[in-house]
């Protein structure tokens, strides 16, 4: 082939295209992260300080042991929140007592407020709370019906959207994991799909519910996932995290995902897009974003918030410490890659055999720049039938607690 100056010079302008290219990419590896969706600067963040939130907790305390309410909540799981347009809190719990609380001692003379064990036990409730912070009312429950014998729903997050898009008319949208009935280790339910119900505003009366991802093919219960324990808004989408249920299993840790859909469709699940490891894909093939099997990974709930240009995750530690700790990690993208763990606390748990779990965000009820997570407390038991008598014997302790945190950098 001749020699032509005009090649080797469009070879060379390839070359220090490349070169460039390369060059670019190793000084971005050497500056902080970015985040992937936004742009925002970002920065390793954890908490700096926490401490306990008395007010809200005794609050849930003094609704909760009101002896004048017969039908109303007395004491639930699964707690998450969303503010309502007109500045109510509703409160979603999984599953929940109601009936009556009695004043102490107990039957058997402990100096607890109580309940009979006959008290209604049902899967899903929902309590609203006025804009000065006062419990007033349950919902009628089960808010959301059983969706088939030996099959319940617990509500998860949930956004206020448009009822369509462009819509002035506005909803709300909750997340719902359907559970079947299983034998041992799935005591508390099989995983069985991810829902989105549609609730009125301002009546919150129930329109529908529609499936999102069904996991009943998925043979291996462990590697099921739903989606809805934590969500958060970023430009154009709502991200929607989700795991597995692997604890169950007696494994150290569980596994994250997540997914999103456009801001106001969560209620389309042909909208909703999966990270696949590589991209945002419409099918829905998730993988794992946070978990190894062991030291690394997540509860069965956890929850993320934005800090600056920084997401960052609660949850409960992994092994035995998941009993007691909360710990935290953070990425700048919500596909991570997520790093940590990194600080971790031990909130304040009641006497006997108890266990905290699920760590919540309530960004709506930030105050004075700190952020405030709840835990959920229960009865430690492999078989319920205790749990239940010692949660009834001393009401206080199936019920949220609430610390407040500081974020910053790692010290």
């Amino acid at each position: 082939m001749p020699d032509d100056p005009r090649a080797r010079r469009r070879t060379g302008t390839g070359l220090g295209v490349l070169l460039a290219l390369v060059c670019a990419a190793v000084l971005l590896a050497a500056l902080p992260d970015h985040d992937r969706e936004g742009g925002g600067a970002c920065a390793a963040r954890t908490f700096t300080s926490w401490k306990t939130e008395g007010r809200l907790t005794d609050e849930f305390a003094r609704y909760g042991d009101d002896p004048a309410r017969t039908d109303d909540w007395t004491g639930g799981d699964g707690t998450h929140s969303l503010r309502l347009p007109d500045g109510r809190v509703l409160w979603l719990f999984s599953d929940t007592y109601l009936g009556r609380v009695h004043g102490p001692p107990n039957p058997v003379g402990e100096s607890y407020a109580w309940r009979d064990t006959t008290a209604p036990l049902v899967r899903n409730s929902a309590v609203l709370m006025s804009r000065s912070g006062r419990l007033e009312r349950t919902l009628p429950a089960p808010l959301f019906p059983d969706p088939g014998a030996g099959q319940w729903r617990w509500p998860v997050a949930a956004r206020v959207e448009p009822r369509s898009p462009g819509s002035p008319d506005r909803v709300v949208r909750v997340l719902l994991w359907t559970r079947t009935t299983g034998a041992a280790p799935w005591i508390y339910g099989v995983p069985t799909a991810t829902e989105v119900a549609t609730l009125s505003l301002p009546g919150l009366r129930l329109e529908g519910v529609r499936t999102v991802l069904d996991q009943r093919s998925v043979a291996d219960a462990s590697r099921r996932v739903l989606f809805g324990t934590t969500t958060l808004d970023e430009g154009d989408w709502t991200y929607v995290f989700g795991g597995t249920d692997a604890q169950a299993t007696a494994r150290p840790t569980s596994t994250a995902y997540v997914a999103r859909a456009p801001r106001g469709r969560l209620g389309e699940p042909g909208a909703w897009e999966y990270w696949d490891g590589s991209q945002w894909a419409a099918r829905a093939r998730p993988a794992p974003v946070l978990g190894d099997g062991r030291r690394r990974g997540v509860g069965s709930a956890f929850t993320v918030v934005r800090d600056g240009g920084t997401y960052v995750l609660f949850t409960m530690a992994a092994g035995t410490r998941g009993l007691t700790t909360v710990t935290s990690y953070w990425a700048c993208s919500p596909a991570g890659p997520w790093r940590g763990p990194e600080r971790s606390f031990s909130p304040p748990l009641p006497a006997g055999e108890v266990a905290a779990y699920n760590p919540q965000a309530h960004p709506a009820l930030r105050a004075d720049g700190r952020l405030v997570l709840s835990y959920d407390v229960n009865w430690l038991d492999p078989t319920g039938v205790s749990a239940q008598a010692n949660l009834s014997r001393n009401v206080s302790l199936y019920r949220p607690r609430f610390v407040t945190l500081r974020l910053g950098p790692p010290r």
